[in-house]
This record gives C-alpha cells, structure tokens and sequence, in this order.
C-alpha cells in the first residue's frame, strides 16, 4: 500500500513539474497554458515517451480540475451583463453557435457515428473559450475596440449557450434511447435540477451570504478561510444535484460558479474566493486534467484518418467565421468586423476538450475521434493569434477599427 501511494505521488509530482514547465513555455509564446500542459501529456505520455502512465490519484485529480475549472468558469459569468448584451453580440453568439453545431452534426452523420456522438461532435465544433479571447485581446491591446466587446459578449453568451445545450445531450445520451418515456423522464429531472439550482441561487444564496456577513461583523469568527469553504460546499451541492439529475456535474460547477458571482457579498471575501479557485483550477488541478487528456490521445489518426482530420478542422474553423460573419451582417458592423470576430470565435480551448473528454469517458465516442476533437481545439486556438493580428491590421488599413470610450482611456 505504501509503494502504490509513494508511485501515484511521484507521478503526481511529474505531472505537475512537466505541466508547470511546458505551460510557462506556452504562455510565454503568446498562447494558453492549456496547450503546454497537453504537449507535455502527449510527449512524456503514452502516446510518445511513456514516461508518464495514469494512475487512480491523477484521475481525481482530474476529475476534480475539471469542477474546479468550470466553477470558475461559472464565475467570469456575470448574469446582469449577460442579460444587458446588445443585438450584435446576441446575433453573433447565436450565429456562432448554430452554425458550427449543424455543420458538426453533419459531419458526424456524414461519418455514421451514432445519433450521440454526432451531437457532441456538433458541440464541440460549436464551444468557444472565453478566457482565451480574453487573453489575446489583451495581449494585443485592443479591449477598448468595439470588436473586443462583441467578440468577449459574444463568447460570453456562446459559452452558456454550449453548456446549456451540452445538459440536454448528456440527458438525450443518459437516455441511451429514443423511447417517449424515458426521454421525457431524463429531460424532466434535467428541467428540475435548473428549477431546484435557480431557487437555491436567487432565494437561499442570498440569505446565507447575509447571514455570513453578519458573523464576520458581530462575532468575527467567520473569515476568509470559512467564507471559501462555504463558496465550494455549495458548489459541491449543485454537482450533486447535477449527478442526481443524471447531467454531469461540470454543469452543477458551472451554475454555482455564476451564482457565487452574483452574490451579494464583501468585495474583499469575494475576491479572495475568486482567487483562490482560479489558483488552485488553474495552478494544481486543471493542469492534471490537461495532462492526463494528452494521455488518451492516439498519433494513429494521421495515419488512418487524415483525411477525415483535415474536413473536420476546416469545418470548425470556417464554420465559426461563417456563422460569426453571416450573423455580424444585418447589425451595424461592417463586414470586414464580422470577419474578424470569427477569427476570434475560433478558439475553443478548454470548452471543446472538457466535452470531449465527458463524452469519451462515457463511451459515446471512441479514442479516435477523441484525437481529432483534441487536435481540432489546439489548431484552432493556436490560429487565432495569428488570424486575429492579420484581421485588426485588415481594420487598420480600411480605417474600420472602431474605439469605444472607457474611462481612463486615450482613445
């Protein structure tokens, strides 16, 4: 027992140093850590190498990344604002979403994988990342533009879109059948566990968070430290309630993480919960889970399924600026604008690999379509530096890149 633990520590040791050093390279290269961290499961992996193997510990470890990394996700989900989006960035995340989802489910029926898999082939082809556009926006310096606000509203709205729908094919799947009853049954305790969060969320958040504020105030014995705890027992709550609804619990992380943002609560504790999660998400436990992804992958698709690869990736990349541009053209936005925000709707990230990830580990697709998912979300977000740079330089020249004002701006 004590050699099993010892092995599993230092494989987690591995994991982490091999993530750590490959991640720093990817983010100094302009790029998500996330791509270093799934090099670095691909190389030292078995894929290639062999030095790292999974293990029971880097699959907790993963499986908890992955909740983590949505509850964060959750929480760059601001549902005032998202309420608050105007016609242009509505348009565009719809555009953005339809038309990568039907072209991607078309593939899939093209390919004759089942009705199940078809539909996360279709939502993969449709996710977005929201924190990687942040990322290049502002590396790029252009948050102050009018296409960085309808491309990070857009992506916004697109995220929620893909994880909304994503819970009603994890219920269509969980059903394993096209029988009324059943159906109707999964997609009813799927409708329960949004009524069931949206009460929690609205009504008891709310009165706990004041009932909180008020111990820190009168009694001082509830700190940041408490204060944290309580953050993760509701979102470990609603992943509960999710895995009761029979929907994956990334979706019960995702619902708490918007309604931990909303909460009415000191900014000082409310920061300090927000940095801690995305400290240990993006620090410890998320990087475990892109790791170990890199594990699952198979080299054999170059090989056997190139040609498939090569439609796939062309499918999502130009099905994201098609449906982008053709959504951008009845808003105020010139066509050169459109173009360009779906160059920045590209980059799927993490989204596109957790799905792929959730429907490989409960079988819905094999280890080969996996891959191509996998290797379809490095390719497109390691173009949307590029295309995005290409674009604004585009608006430069035909004077169309528009400035918004913002305070403490020059522009």
């Amino acid at each position: 027992m004590v050699e099993t633990v010892s092995i599993d520590i230092l494989s987690l040791l591995l994991v982490l140093t091999v993530a750590w050093v490959f991640g720093a390279v990817a983010e100094r290269f302009g790029y998500p850590t996330m791509m270093g961290e799934l090099f670095a499961g691909i190389a030292f992996g078995p894929p290639l190498l062999g030095l790292l193997e999974p293990s029971t510990l880097l699959s907790v470890f993963a499986e908890f990344g992955i909740f983590l990394l949505m509850v964060y996700v959750g929480m760059e989900v601001d549902l005032r604002e998202l309420f608050k989006l105007g016609p242009p960035s509505l348009l565009i995340a719809f555009g953005a979403f339809v038309v990568p989802f039907g072209l991607g489910y078309g593939a899939g029926v093209w390919l004759g994988v089942s009705t199940g898999a078809a539909l996360f082939l279709g939502l993969a082809m449709a996710a977005t990342s929201l924190a990687t556009k942040s990322r290049i926006l502002a590396d790029l310096d252009l948050l102050d533009t009018r296409i960085a606000n309808v491309l990070l509203g857009g992506a916004l709205a697109s995220d929620v879109g893909v994880l909304v729908v994503f819970a009603g094919v994890d219920s269509y799947v969980t059903a394993g059948t096209l029988d009324p009853v059943e159906v109707v049954t999964i997609l009813g305790k799927a409708l329960g566990f949004f009524v069931v969060t949206l009460l929690l969320g609205y009504l008891f958040l709310p009165r706990a968070w004041a009932l909180i504020e008020t111990l820190r105030e009168r009694y001082g014995f509830v700190d940041q430290t408490t204060g944290l705890t309580f953050a993760l027992l509701v979102s470990l709550l609603f992943a509960q309630l999710a895995t009761l609804a029979e929907l994956h619990m990334i979706i019960g992380g995702f619902v708490a993480g918007m309604f931990l943002r909303q909460s009415d609560v000191e900014p000082g504790l409310h920061e300090h919960i927000h940095t801690v999660i995305y400290t240990l998400a993006m620090g410890v436990f998320a990087p475990v889970f892109f790791v170990t992804v890199g594990f699952d992958i198979t080299f054999d698709v170059f090989a056997d399924s190139f040609g498939i690869l090569v439609v796939l990736v062309a499918i999502a990349f130009l099905g994201k600026i098609l449906g982008s541009w053709l959504f951008a053209l009845p808003t105020s936005l010139t066509s050169r604008e459109g173009l360009v925000i779906g160059f920045g709707m590209n980059g799927r990230g993490t989204v596109e690999i957790i799905i792929a990830s959730v429907a490989l580990s409960a079988g819905v697709i094999d280890t080969e379509l996996f891959s191509i998912l996998v290797f379809i979300a490095i390719f497109t977000t390691a173009l949307v530096p590029v295309t995005v740079t290409w674009g604004v330089r585009m608006l430069e020249r035909a004077d169309e890149l528009v400035y918004v004002e913002r305070a403490g701006s020059g522009h």
